[in-house]
């Protein structure tokens, strides 16, 4: 237990302190998602909602681990990927992918931290494997519409040609355009928010344990 709480330690210093992920803080992400991976499946860590968490937000750093190979990839033999800026922003959009789940994740381990601190009885039916698991797959799923989202907008810039103003291109062109711009908006605000929670509840906790 030590290990996975350093562990998040570590992701929230990577994901919620620094503005920007940094090559060092990636690489110990890296090295620290695939070590708790390994953690997790040794039988002395018990299967609660935490290590569902847990588990999933390591496994987010799978996104990381494509973008980071394939740019190794591309520069170690010179492979000029086609079409470029497709595959550039794929790249970015995985990389944004990888931080939205974090934060989502995180997020949902200090609420969890807040509840067992605060009101643990009558917080353990919210608290189950079922429940951890079903939030898992709805962030993950968030954040992948969002990536085809933001992919399919990167497409159609990447690829826009002239064409009449009412046609079925520009229109989409302009729905995508408006909706990405949207939603970069709503994930920038919704990141302050995270941030400013994550360290009330952190705050919370810390003074309440010192009461004690």
């Amino acid at each position: 237990m030590k290990d996975l709480r350093r562990y998040l330690v570590l992701k929230y210093i990577q994901y919620l302190v620094l503005s920007s992920s940094n090559a060092v803080s990636t690489f110990l992400g890296l090295l620290g998602s695939l070590y708790t991976l390994i953690i997790l499946q040794s039988a002395k860590v018990s299967s609660k909602s935490t290590a569902v968490l847990i588990s999933s937000l390591a496994k987010a750093d799978i996104l990381v681990s494509i973008s980071v190979v394939s740019e190794m990839v591309a520069w170690t033999f010179d492979i000029g990927i086609s079409p470029a800026a497709f595959t550039s922003a794929l790249l970015q959009n995985l990389l944004a992918a990888n931080t939205h789940i974090s934060c989502l994740l995180l997020s949902c381990v200090a609420f969890e931290a807040y509840l067992i601190t605060f009101c643990p009885t009558e917080s353990r039916h919210l608290r189950t494997v079922k429940n951890a698991r079903l939030t898992s797959r709805i962030i993950w799923l968030l954040v992948t519409a969002e990536c085809a989202l933001l992919q399919t907008d990167d497409l159609l810039r990447a690829s826009c040609l002239p064409a009449p103003t009412r046609s079925p291109t520009v229109l989409l062109f302009h729905f995508s355009s408006t909706a990405a711009a949207l939603l970069r908006s709503l994930t920038y605000v919704l990141g302050i928010l995270l941030r400013i929670v994550n360290v009330y509840i952190y705050y919370k906790i810390f003074f309440s344990v010192s009461n004690r």
